[in-house]
């Protein structure tokens, strides 16, 4: 093979040993995460938020925005149920560039994987301690899943892997909700056929194990834009989408009908201020037609300590070394105002 192997890694079993997770914060987790299926399942009417960094590259940083986080959770959490963003791989479009806190614990270093299981774990976990925040974390390599499946209370597939069948039946055995994002060409029946394969029961290899998943209920869509083929970014969360979304669900009669709207990516084509309007035109929509405000259950928003975006290197606290996010005053400001507008 055109390819070295350098040395064999825990397997998470051995990880979790290493640093196992106490009796009280799993039932934090395991309380965060029934709540989570209670909203996109429609037994709660609040909002789903999953906000925070493009990537968590510092877990100093990142917990500082989390401990304002949690006094901001606090004042809207009536109508808001906020799930941290803490993102720790980060899919690469031409494989160039920083991959995420997993592949390297230190942006500045070279890639060190077993350093980075361990550095996310700790991350997830300091999270739980310091803050109560069960969080969110994108499931780029299914066969990771098990490193942090006892922390985590949402996961999401991206638009790069929505068509990978392992993605697919990896989050057919996941207890968390899974959101499915649609592909980067913006095909909505590839991200159904991806909600409906999880929803379903699997027997697959995981791990080098036989496995049989049970199926996942609270698997649902969500809207990130797309790209034409002349390579716009073209945005898919206007009411007529919403509608065609709503439609699709009863015609191929999925558990759950749920969708969130990913307010970055190409529907805002990386512009994170975009985002304050992006939700203001779909609570719009939500305000003039039952059927979209039952279906839409929440929104994703990339947001930090700083607005913006750096290079690696430029050491700016706070500040995203990947896409551009909103900074802290502006976000607080939008989830008060949304809290406000419910």
């Amino acid at each position: 093979m055109n390819m070295y192997f350098e040395r064999k890694l825990a397997i998470p079993m051995e990880v979790k040993e290493m640093y196992p997770l106490s009796v009280k914060l799993s039932d934090i987790v395991q309380k965060r995460m029934l709540e989570v299926c209670d909203i996109i399942a429609g037994r709660s009417d609040k909002l789903l938020l999953i906000i925070g960094p493009c990537s968590a590259d510092n877990e100093d940083s990142v917990m500082e925005y989390l401990q304002r986080l949690r006094e901001l959770q606090e004042k809207v959490k009536d109508k808001i149920y906020i799930v941290p963003r803490l993102y720790t791989n980060k899919p690469r479009t031409t494989g160039e560039g920083y991959k995420g806190m997993l592949h390297q614990p230190d942006p500045n270093n070279k890639p060190d994987m077993f350093k980075g299981i361990v550095a996310i774990r700790k991350m997830h976990m300091r999270a739980l301690e310091e803050t109560g925040f069960s969080c969110a974390d994108e499931m780029l390599y299914p066969e990771n899943a098990k490193y942090l499946d006892d922390l985590m209370c949402y996961s999401a597939v991206g638009a790069r892997s929505v068509e990978n069948q392992q993605h697919r039946l990896t989050a057919s055995g996941l207890e968390t909700a899974v959101g499915m994002k649609n592909p980067t060409g913006g095909d909505l029946s590839v991200m159904l056929n991806a909600v409906f394969a999880a929803q379903q029961k699997h027997t697959f290899i995981y791990r080098g194990w036989e496995a049989h998943s049970q199926g996942n209920p609270y698997t649902h869509c969500i809207l990130r834009g797309y790209r034409s083929k002349h390579g716009n970014a073209l945005p898919n969360y206007h009411y007529e989408d919403l509608l065609l979304l709503n439609e699709l669900y009863q015609e191929w009669g999925l558990k759950n009908p749920a969708v969130l709207i990913d307010t970055n990516h190409d529907n805002s084509n990386k512009n994170p201020f975009e985002q304050v309007r992006i939700i203001r035109d779909v609570m719009a929509s939500m305000a003039w037609d039952s059927n979209i405000k039952k279906l839409v259950k929440g929104f994703m928003v990339e947001s930090y300590l700083e607005d913006g975006a750096q290079k690696i290197g430029e050491g700016i606290y706070g500040k995203s070394i990947t896409d551009p996010c909103l900074g802290w005053e502006k976000s607080e400001r939008l989830v008060l105002d949304m809290a406000d507008s419910l």
